[in-house]
């Protein structure tokens, strides 16, 4: 079990590294093509973000198998409720930051001035 977290950590980070290598280059192309800027960096941080959240799933899912399979102390559950409970707090902060309102907003409401 111990080798399974490993390899789901390994792939939430390589996740995220693929994901802004891959953000970048398409970033930089945009910017080549000479496209507007403000779209090209709002898409690049939207891509950019994405890939982490995603990476950040990874990572919650190898602490969990690890703790949970491996070491089920109280210590070790206590760890992981706080690990999970800030990446959680960070997956949130880059969704709204992502989509740009509270994930219970419809887009129409959230667009909605007040």
């Amino acid at each position: 079990m111990e080798i399974v977290g490993t390899t789901v950590d390994a792939t939430g980070v390589a996740v995220m590294v693929v994901g802004a290598a891959v953000g970048t280059a398409a970033f930089l192309r945009r910017l080549a093509a000479r496209e507007e800027l403000t779209s090209s960096y709002r898409r690049y941080r939207q891509g950019l973000g994405r890939a982490i959240l995603l990476g950040l799933e990874f990572l919650v899912a190898g602490d969990i198998i690890r703790t949970v399979a491996i070491s089920p102390t109280y210590t070790s559950v206590g760890v992981l409720a706080v690990i999970v409970a800030v990446r959680t707090f960070l997956s949130f902060s880059l969704e709204v930051e992502l989509e740009g309102h509270w994930p219970w907003q419809s887009r129409r409401r959230a667009k909605e001035p007040g």
